[in-house]
């Protein structure tokens, strides 16, 4: 079967989008027509990105921001707007994860993780308001499997994450009025990302969390980006305030079995 979807003249804008998940994001709508803005922390990535961008024969232009500066924030919304016009679509995906304990979690480690993943989601939100297509924009977050699933050595990556989902369900409750819809994609083991690096990084358990997934494959950032285009996609047109697993059944056990082992492993690694 094949399917086609066109977001020629729409404009997009990622947060996060110079790697990654979000990366592959913003090229599979590029190589939809899209006119595409990324930011990230790093200008050289972000650079990078945008011509990869361009390759695709889409406008796409770049810019350096922290989710945590809230006034950064504001003006790359604002400078995006002023080059493509208001947004269509958003995609909010900066995030920052790494395994500890809560024994050995310092305050500030846990604060770091919750200001960019929850904090920095409400700053991006909040800051793209003014600059969005009213009626008709779709704002989608990119969650975690850990908003879903307790895992040991994440329970900042937890508790931000669950965060993120119900700022998605609490501004679809306020912004449906202004016909802007807000969903969230939960993606499962992504194959080459730095996520997937982090939560296995030997063969072993890239074999382990492999095998945990009902569908028997890790998945790619074209999953993703497939799941996220059909919610910014007329498609979806009566969908928002929901949470989407995109994860080949990760979050149906899975994820506990993988993070066990992860877990057995970097207890190894301590002792």
């Amino acid at each position: 079967m094949k399917y086609s979807l066109d977001f020629s003249d729409t404009a997009i804008f990622i947060m996060g989008g110079s790697s990654g998940i979000n990366l592959g994001i913003a090229e599979a709508f590029a190589a939809h027509g899209a006119n595409v803005a990324i930011a990230s922390r790093s200008q050289d990535k972000v650079d990078a990105a945008v011509k990869i961008l361009s390759a695709h024969g889409a406008k796409a232009i770049g810019f350096s921001a922290d989710v945590r500066d809230v006034e950064a924030v504001k003006a790359t919304l604002e400078n995006a707007q002023k080059q493509f016009g208001t947004i269509d679509v958003l995609v909010s995906g900066a995030a920052g994860n790494f395994p500890a304990s809560a024994l050995d979690m310092s305050p500030n480690a846990f604060k770091s993780v919750v200001d960019i993943d929850l904090l920095g989601t409400f700053h991006v939100l909040q800051s793209a308001y003014p600059y969005l297509t009213k009626p008709g924009a779709s704002l989608i977050n990119i969650s975690a499997p850990q908003a879903l699933v307790p895992m040991e050595l994440q329970i900042h990556v937890c508790a931000a994450k669950a965060g993120v989902d119900m700022i998605t369900r609490g501004l679809a409750m306020e912004w449906g009025a202004a016909g802007i819809r807000v969903n969230s994609v939960v993606p499962g083991p992504i194959q080459g990302t730095e996520g997937m690096k982090r939560m296995a990084p030997t063969a072993e358990l890239q074999e382990v969390v492999t095998n945990s997934l009902p569908l028997g494959r890790l998945g790619s950032p074209q999953d993703i980006a497939n799941a996220v285009m059909f919610l910014a996609s007329p498609l979806a047109n009566f969908v928002t305030g929901a949470v989407i697993p995109v994860d080949g059944g990760f979050s149906l056990g899975g994820a506990s079995v993988a993070g066990a082992a992860i877990t057995h492993q970097f207890k190894q690694l301590k002792r």
